[in-house]
């Protein structure tokens, strides 16, 4: 791949970071041989059927039931796969989780169990605690999307109100012994706050999630905070029902950046990788990384070779507006606000799930040019920013990024290519 063409460069990157976490390719080698004796495989998130797809190509027809998104399901011969809501969960993602725990309880001390959990599990596998109803869950899960909350927070929250999160799936399977083979979308990759870690030991306690939601002013029903003022329902690190799991992580954001670095080595760039578990509002990042580059570029000279910058982890957005955005193509439009134009400089900033917030569209590109088309269209950027507005301004422009359901999940994507101007 050469840098002839800026755009098609940065999306070439970003298919190399996507594919680089496919679950065909790391699944695989994660898995022993199969074993001898029932072995059920259960699964939820983004990534799970595919998940489920490579431990068949392994190991053939299996036992067993995963949830993934809609749009995301795969063919398998023996798992059933079951789509549902993601972000906010529904009711097809209750009754799926139900009968899991069906089948998990059925299981004996001399039964195995693989449990395939990637990003998205939080919404697709549930069961609410107490008496809390599917719609006061949905509720509640969309108010901490649009909280600014990052994951971690977020995930604390949902584990406390849950019968399935913080390791009581792995407890609903106890005696039986447990491989869970996990995709990390989360910064810092700990399997604790991946989908609600529903196969790991927990340190939060109801406390910690009556904090948050306090802390960013969301209301809760009684049956909520009747939950949350019980006892303590995910299970602690340690826990004897845990004592049979064994957690391995097969993808992580670090791995897909390092293979799009390669790859733009390899096409002449200078490459700074500036973290894989960066948080953090959207826009304030932009401004941050807008000056990086800024500076970077003063100091290059013509013909010095071109650099790039990469970065990874897990954005937010606290809405302000009405507008259809997610965080990375807010980050991507408050990045061309703050370059104002500047030539030299181009970027791509999208999610490695294909869905950007509840779009199905992955993020967006940027360049000089960006400002320029706007106007033309009779749009204005901090208008269009102001009203977290930014999935309708790359729609408008054609500089989406669309690639469909891609099938893993190893969070945000963003590359800023700098060339001297």
């Amino acid at each position: 791949m050469t840098l002839n063409n800026q755009d098609q460069f940065l999306r070439h990157l970003f298919e190399t970071a996507v594919a680089a976490a496919d679950p065909m390719l790391c699944v695989p080698a994660a898995l022993p041989e199969k074993p001898e004796g029932r072995t059920l495989i259960i699964g939820a998130g983004k990534a799970s059927a595919r998940m489920a797809e490579a431990v068949e190509s392994a190991w053939g027809p299996c036992e067993g039931l995963v949830i993934t998104r809609d749009g995301y399901a795969r063919p398998c011969e023996g798992i059933e796969i079951v789509e549902a809501s993601h972000p906010v969960p529904d009711g097809r993602g209750l009754e799926a989780t139900a009968r899991m725990l069906e089948l998990l309880g059925s299981l004996k001390d001399t039964d195995q169990v693989v449990a395939l959990i990637s990003g998205g599990a939080s919404a697709l596998l549930e069961k609410p605690a107490g008496d809390i109803t599917l719609a006061e869950l949905q509720q509640l899960n969309a108010d901490l999307l649009a909280s600014g909350a990052p994951i971690t927070e977020m995930n604390t929250v949902r584990k406390h109100v849950s019968r399935v999160k913080g390791g009581q799936l792995a407890a609903a399977a106890y005696p039986a012994k447990m491989t869970a083979l996990i995709i990390s979308d989360v910064a810092g990759d700990d399997p604790a706050f991946i989908a609600s870690g529903p196969t790991v030991g927990d340190r939060t306690t109801p406390a910690d999630a009556r904090a948050i939601l306090k802390r960013y002013d969301i209301s809760i029903p009684a049956s909520v905070e009747a939950v949350l003022n019980g006892p303590q329902r995910v299970l602690p690190v340690g826990a004897e029902e845990l004592s049979t799991v064994r957690n391995v992580l097969v993808a992580a954001p670090s791995r897909s950046l390092e293979a799009a670095a390669k790859e733009a080595r390899n096409a002449g760039c200078e490459v700074e990788i500036l973290g894989d578990a960066i948080e953090g509002e959207a826009r304030d990042l932009a401004v941050e990384q807008a000056r990086l580059a800024l500076d970077i570029q003063a100091k290059l000279k013509r013909g010095d070779a071109p650099r790039l910058l990469l970065s990874g982890g897990e954005c937010t957005v606290t809405r302000r507006g009405d507008g259809i955005g997610g965080p990375n193509a807010e980050y991507a439009l408050a990045l061309a606000v703050a370059l104002k134009g500047q030539a030299g400089l181009h970027a791509i900033a999208c999610d490695t799930d294909g869905v950007d917030g509840a779009a199905d569209v992955a993020g967006a590109v940027i360049g000089p040019e960006t400002l320029e088309k706007a106007r033309a269209f009779g749009i204005d950027p901090a208008a269009m920013l102001d009203r977290n507005d930014s999935h309708s301004f790359f729609e408008r422009l054609g500089d989406q990024v669309v690639p469909g359901p891609t099938l893993t999940n190893v969070n945000d994507f963003r590359a800023i290519l700098i060339e001297a101007s």
